[in-house]
């Protein structure tokens, strides 16, 4: 989508849930209408912190101004790729009963997803229509490795997202060294059906940064939910946390811009399974839908690339002067 002016557009906290909700704008082609579909309110938690805020609006803002100097840089050549950047991860389980202890193994099996998809080496990719080849990121140069597992038995069943309990010493897990780790947590359950949500960089206080998950919807194989069985949760939550938008660039406007400019317009989410071609209008216009993001919010058997811009914006925030860092650390 193309880019447009900073400003308070820019989305800065993202949850996804199954809840039902509509876009502002409808299509030619509604998308198909499913329950447990996955849908993201991040418009609310976003207004709440720039209301509360300003100066994470400013850190945001900053950092924005400083993605599109590198993406501008790289495409004229003044500075190069930094490398392939292996980020440390911390798995922070929370959990009421046993089955809520999700196991090592599956554990593992986000690890093997997160890199898989992010090294464009997933063996769905062959399925990118050929329309959307052209802008194809290919690998990313990030991968991720399993730093160790932080696990605690809690006797909360619900949790609240904005409320972030499960980052406390009382009642959950304190993050491990937030700068230098990406901490992820997994809850058994949390509101409104929320499959999980990350922070932007530079929009909240570092022992609160990271990715939540729930429990159903991390890795693969036994003990998860279908259609969310494939670790694509934190494929698409990861991409948050790396400063990616989502595809419309605000959940109840739509048709906004997510900083990529080889992702076409969209109005909002998609969900399910859609068949390609899927049209949807903006600004009078119809387009063809990139619905196969990984920034979307069909299934996760649906979801299967990111965009050439999406994977600068990424390489952006980890670079050796990026906001994040300070992951290259360890």
């Amino acid at each position: 989508m193309k880019k447009i002016l900073l400003g308070a557009g820019i989305l800065f906290l993202a949850s996804c849930n199954n809840d039902v909700n509509s876009v502002a704008e409808q299509p030619e082609t509604q998308p198909q209408q499913l329950s447990g579909k996955r849908v993201c309110p991040s418009d609310l938690m976003r207004d709440k912190i720039l209301s509360m805020d300003p100066a994470a609006r400013a850190r945001v803002n900053a950092i924005e101004e400083f993605t599109q100097q590198r993406l501008s840089d790289i495409k004229v050549g003044k500075v190069l790729d930094d490398g392939t950047v292996e980020i440390p991860v911390v798995f922070n389980v929370v959990y009421n009963t046993d089955n809520e202890n999700v196991s090592d193994a599956r554990l593992q099996s986000q690890i093997d997803v997160l890199n898989r998809d992010y090294g464009a080496t997933n063996s769905d990719i062959s399925n990118t229509p050929s329309e959307f080849v052209p802008v194809k990121a290919g690998d990313t140069k990030i991968r991720f490795r399993l730093e160790k597992t932080v696990r605690k038995q809690s006797s909360t069943t619900v949790w609240t997202p904005d409320e972030n309990k499960m980052k406390s010493a009382s009642t959950g897990i304190v993050a491990t060294s937030p700068d230098n780790y990406l901490n992820i947590w997994i809850v058994n359950k949390m509101t409104n059906g929320t499959l999980g949500y990350a922070y932007y960089p530079g929009t909240i206080d570092a022992s609160l940064d990271g990715v939540v998950i729930g429990a159903p919807y991390i890795g693969t194989g036994s003990g998860t939910s279908a259609p969310f069985n494939l670790g694509r949760t934190a494929t698409h939550e990861v991409g948050h946390y790396l400063n990616l938008p989502h595809l419309w660039g605000s959940y109840d406007v739509g048709c906004q811009t997510d900083y990529s400019n080889d992702t076409p317009a969209s109005p909002g989410p998609n969900y399910g399974v859609p068949s390609y071609p899927l049209n949807r209008v903006c600004s009078g216009v119809s387009r063809s839908q990139i619905f196969m993001n990984y920034m979307d919010y069909v299934d996760d058997r649906a979801m299967i690339m990111f965009t050439t811009n999406q994977r600068q914006r990424m390489q952006a925030v980890v670079s050796i002067s990026g906001p994040r860092s300070g992951l290259r650390l360890y």
